[in-house]
């Protein structure tokens, strides 16, 4: 009876997600499984034992403890004296919190034989003869010592080069799921430029510090320096379009200088009514030139942005792509509450995508009579493919899978170029940069890592969400990238230092979608429960909620210019909300210190049975969305 009303219940989720295909799936399961003969069931059972016995063996066992703390310590003493020192500092925060799991979990005597064989290692520690003294789970929440421990965060200074290099390559060669889940959620680096000093004795190398609260007041106190790239191809068009402007402002005014010379003789001897009329004419195409001068400026939020200088090495853009980018800017429409984008939404039953402009490489759509669609087909994953992403030209392919790997892909050749290992769970998401070259991925590990596409190894490993990472978005100016985690927390983390520089709290379930503003000053994020919330980078906090959706918020995309935001959500609508006018009037709360919510809603846009997965507003801003239909419905 309990696996028929868990069955029930698992049901009644994936339909109120919009998860339709995959609950027919479940029934079809249950009615295969209810008519399988008595072999069967007995093969299938102790099947399932085994698995059972091998997951509780590698989740429960208390081995890993000592097998993880042990393999560092190893790995730590073989260096040199030089990077050593500086290496051993793990250790400490390390032992503490893998003794207290271990008891924790009730393993009270692998707990005690852990502690006596590495507590040589922190003889000059002054908590060791207090937490030699915990037995049970009992005594960790009464021990004040205990409680302080597992309640703050360890801070530890490494040097760039060569230390903290090395315990990321460690961590990224080694399958230690217990040392990395305790650095994910016990310690914070504080990596500085340079190398290991000689000097061995630091008292701060190694320093408690505050509670989740105050670590996110530290944290969202430094700089964050928001806006687009200096001499991107956005800033030459409005360089452009301002010069166009003005040498068309010059030449009217010249015409008009030769109008009012040629017609003197005509306005002399005309009569009043008709003086009239001209005047209420020029009058009136005043207004209109205003009218359109301040919708442009209303509108475009690129212009007044910050230019940045760009940390990464950018790559090179051919003269090509760039008339091509240019021409698409030069077209773009003007979107605002007044005037809103075409929509185009594609559905699907195989495995063929869309691209921005049309169909994409991946997908050939033949010309002959009988117009039938074919789609190129990529194999090389051994396992579901959870993202999928162009690069910013179109010319490569990622694709990211429950197998661990991210692989690349040539859309022009149709081939598979590179594998890149890293995490050691399922990849949920993995997204290119604005300028391609270097990508971002989020796993189930609970870590993001940023890659180029000519290593194989990541060059950032971004360490501190609590849960899985859901999903991964690069700041406009690729200085920056922005995680969501199943732990209902944002952070924001700088792409150089991989340090975290703003975490964002307001959620109430998993964060599943992220977009960033086309003037890099605002993020949106949506959740599980429907709920977009739109957040100030510069000062971290929640600009407003937007309210709406009543099922998973899938996916977030700004238009081009940022004065719209549309979201798409496994409740099979899409939504357009009005946030430049909003931002505007918010920022003037502000000043006055009001608070209101005036986020609204423009429109919106529902689908017959197909859940929204993924939007995107192509350069001349067209709106496209993509999802499977549900065949339930």
């Amino acid at each position: 009876m309990e696996d028929e009303e868990m069955e029930k219940k698992v049901h009644q989720y994936l339909q109120r997600k919009g998860f339709r295909v995959a609950g027919l799936a479940l029934l079809e399961d249950r009615t295969r499984l209810s008519a399988a003969t008595t072999t069967t069931t007995t093969a299938s059972s102790s099947s399932h034992s085994l698995s059972d016995a091998a997951l509780s063996r590698s989740e429960n066992d208390p081995a890993r403890y000592y097998d993880g703390y042990s393999k560092l310590r190893t790995w730590a003493y073989s260096y040199l004296d030089h990077y050593k020192h500086e290496l051993l500092r793990i250790l400490y925060p390390l032992f503490f919190h893998c003794f207290m799991d271990l008891v924790a979990e009730g393993h009270t005597q692998e707990a005690c034989s852990f502690f006596h064989t590495f507590r040589e290692d922190h003889e000059h520690s002054r908590d060791l003869k207090k937490l030699e003294s915990i037995l049970s789970p009992l005594h960790l929440e009464q021990m004040e010592v205990a409680r302080s421990l597992r309640q703050n965060k360890f801070r530890i200074k490494l040097c760039e080069v060569y230390s903290y290099e090395l315990l990321l390559q460690y961590l990224h060669k080694t399958q230690a799921l217990v040392v990395l889940g305790i650095i994910n959620e016990r310690i914070d680096f504080q990596v500085s430029p340079g190398q290991s000093p000689l000097i061995i004795d630091d008292s701060d190398a190694v320093v408690l510090i505050g509670t989740s609260k105050d670590l996110t007041k530290q944290i969202n106190q430094k700089e964050v320096h928001w806006g687009i790239l200096e001499d991107s191809l956005e800033e030459r068009m409005e360089k452009a379009i301002s010069d166009s402007d003005k040498t068309e402002i010059e030449s009217k005014d010249a015409d008009t200088e030769d109008n009012k010379a040629r017609n003197c003789f005509v306005q002399r001897s005309s009569e009043g009514g008709k003086q009239g009329g001209s005047h209420k004419k020029i009058k009136k195409d005043k207004f209109v030139g205003t009218t359109g001068k301040n919708m442009k400026s209303e509108t475009s939020m690129v212009s007044i942005a910050p230019r940045v200088k760009p940390e990464l090495t950018l790559p090179m853009t051919s003269v090509e792509v760039e008339q091509s980018i240019l021409e698409d800017l030069r077209n773009r429409a003007q979107l605002n509450s007044l005037s809103l984008p075409s929509f185009n939404h594609y559905m699907w039953n195989s495995a063929c995508s869309q691209g921005e402009n049309g169909p994409s490489q991946i997908e050939r759509v033949s010309t002959s009579d009988e117009a039938r669609k074919s789609c190129t087909l990529f194999q090389g994953h051994s396992g579901p493919v959870y993202s999928a992403m162009f690069s910013p030209i179109g010319d490569f392919l990622l694709s990211s899978s429950a197998d661990s790997t991210i692989r690349l892909w040539n859309t022009k050749l149709n081939a598979n170029l590179v594998c890149y290992k890293g995490h050691n769970y399922p990849v949920w998401d993995v997204q290119f940069s604005p300028v391609g070259h270097y990508f971002a991925s989020a796993s189930h590990d609970r870590t993001a890592r940023i890659w180029s596409m000519d290593k194989i190894q990541p060059l950032r490993i971004m360490a501190g969400h609590l849960s899985d990472v859901d999903c991964v978005q690069w700041h406009v100016n690729c200085n920056y990238i922005a995680t969501g985690s199943s732990d209902k927390t944002v952070r924001l983390w700088d792409v150089q230092t991989g340090e975290c520089i703003r975490m964002f709290i307001g959620h109430r379930s998993m964060v599943l979608s992220l977009a960033m503003s086309p003037d890099g000053r605002y993020m949106a994020s949506g959740d599980e429960d429907g709920t977009i919330m739109m957040w100030d980078i510069s000062s971290g906090r929640c600009v407003s909620p937007l309210v709406g959706h009543n099922s998973c918020v899938w996916s977030l995309a700004y238009s081009c210019e940022g004065a719209l935001l549309a979201s798409g959500s496994a409740d099979c609508t899409v939504k357009l909300w009005d946030v430049a006018s909003s931002s505007k009037t918010l920022k003037m709360d502000d000043t006055k210190g009001g608070s209101a919510n005036r986020l609204r809603m423009l429109k919106a846009l529902p689908t017959k049975s197909t859940p929204v997965y993924t939007l995107q507003f192509s350069r001349r801003n067209l709106l496209f969305a993509a999802g499977a239909p549900s065949l339930g419905s």
